[in-house]
């Protein structure tokens, strides 16, 4: 009787390891995906949760940004390299799945966390959060993806300069065609200029705080956060930028709303509309479209130091509660209230100074809203056209004659700024204005590259700001 081999013992099961860090990186990916929700609003109270329950350190808190940011930023490109690698099209490939996957491109080819070490990670994720034979998938797909660095999957997926060139420009630097291509038409000029604007966007924006006037200054800002971890701001006098990693919570004055975080292109536009010539009084102020209230605390503020009061209106209820948490302690008259733009609560010509900020793409703030540029669609122009016109108009009639109006938008596409101006004045879809134009760029003083005038655009890669649009114009008559 011939005799059996010996059957080699199995394995014994191991449980998957379980890293807080990239079950909370996955859980936000999640968030996004399945709620259309933002990461800078969804990170913070998970960082929060797991910093109170003892899991995390500072380390650890940075490593989780930077693989969601990361992941959320270069998402694009990464489909386009993981597509090479999998049997199927991508949108058979179930959403969690090419979570995990993204999240493991992001490792391989976008940190200098070592490649066994990245594969590894990513499947042991994989084990907890979608089961063993997912997990398997995961695996072969990530080694393939190993294969090469960044670079060479570049070589590989993207078409030449020459051939494609916004199609090229799109898969190197992590941005869809269609936004390439309205960015270049912003910009103008060759291929420096949106090379730079497109790396822009792709580094992590500074944290900036705004000292609100009468209140705080940049100075006392300076000196409660230390020399080593603030600088003043480049364009703003009561700007103050934080060192990668500090905490704005943990300084005095922006907990008791004397100072608040508020990109510098957005103070500028503030001051602008503050500081431009009215004829006649100048009492009434008004924000037309004030949520989550930055621009609104700053104009406050500026309005108390004169008399002037302030009325603040956002149509959303949530977002003018913010705006009320953001004017809270104000000294001087103000009131915020929960009202549409577009059928104002106000009386014609009862303002002087009008600032309508309107909704839009976003396209100017993609290093603040990574997944906003994946988000966002063409046809999204054609959505937000009708409402930026009225809301233009609308401040139009709001303002007395003498009176100034600020039409800005944290855009540079040029559907969103100059166009819906242009229009507006013109009468189409409406009656005209009287009106003339302010040269807002001598009220930015010392910004350079701010354009041919009157009005201005603002850039990440030339000014460290959001793509901030300023329109400023008189009534007449």
């Amino acid at each position: 009787m011939s005799q059996q081999p010996a059957r080699r013992p199995s394995k014994p099961y191991r449980r998957p390891q379980k890293d807080p860090v990239r079950i909370l990186a996955f859980e936000a990916l999640r968030a996004v995906d399945e709620r259309d929700a933002y990461a800078n609003l969804v990170l913070p109270p998970l960082l929060r949760k797991a910093r109170e329950g003892g899991d995390f350190d500072a380390r650890d808190a940075a490593l989780a940004t930077e693989l969601v940011y990361g992941t959320l930023r270069w998402q694009g490109t990464y489909d386009a390299i993981i597509a090479q690698c999998v049997d199927r099209p991508l949108r058979e490939v179930d959403l969690p799945v090419l979570d995990v996957l993204t999240l493991g491109a992001h490792q391989l080819l976008g940190t200098r966390i070592p490649s066994h070490a990245a594969v590894s990670a990513s499947v042991e994720l994989a084990r907890v959060v979608l089961g063993d034979g997912r997990a398997k998938f995961v695996n072969a797909v990530l080694r393939k993806v190993a294969a090469h660095d960044l670079d060479g999957w570049l070589e590989r997926v993207a078409p030449e300069y020459d051939k494609d060139p916004e199609d090229y420009l799109g898969l190197v630097h992590a941005h869809p065609r269609w936004i390439v291509s309205a960015l270049w038409d912003a910009l103008g000029g060759g291929r420096a200029g949106i090379e730079d604007l497109l790396e822009a966007d792709n580094e992590r924006p500074e944290v900036t705080l705004v000292a609100r006037p009468g209140r705080s200054t940049a100075e006392e800002l300076l000196t409660v956060a230390g020399e080593e971890s603030a600088l003043p701001g480049r364009w703003s006098p009561y700007a103050v930028r934080l060192a990668e990693g500090g905490e704005p919570g943990a300084l005095d004055p922006v907990r008791e709303g004397r100072a608040g975080v508020q990109d510098e292109g957005s103070q500028l536009v503030a001051l602008a509309l503050a500081n431009a010539p009215v004829e006649g009084p100048d009492r009434a102020w008004l924000d037309g479209c004030a949520g989550p209230g930055g621009k609104a605390a700053l104009l406050a503020a500026l309005a108390a130091q004169r008399g002037a009061a302030l009325l603040a209106s956002e149509k959303q209820p949530h977002r003018a509660r913010l705006v009320a948490r953001a004017l809270e302690g104000n000294p001087g008259p103000y009131a915020v209230i929960a009202a549409d733009g577009t059928r104002p609560a106000w009386r014609p010509g009862a303002f002087d100074r009008v600032l309508v900020d309107v909704p839009c793409t976003g396209l100017g703030a993609l290093r603040r809203r990574p997944e906003a540029r994946w988000r966002r669609r063409p046809e999204d122009l054609d959505g937000f056209a009708p409402l930026q016109r009225e809301l233009l108009r609308q401040a139009l009639a709001a303002v007395r004659i003498g009176g100034v109006v600020g039409y800005a938008t944290c855009s540079p596409h040029p559907a969103e700024t100059r166009a819906v101006v242009d229009d507006v004045l013109k009468g189409r879809g409406g009656e005209p204005f009287e009106t003339e134009w302010i040269d807002a760029r001598p009220l930015m003083p010392g910004v350079p590259a701010l354009g041919d005038g009157p009005d201005v655009q603002l850039w990440p890669h030339l000014h460290g700001t959001d793509a901030m649009y300023l329109a400023l114009l008189r009534r007449t008559a």
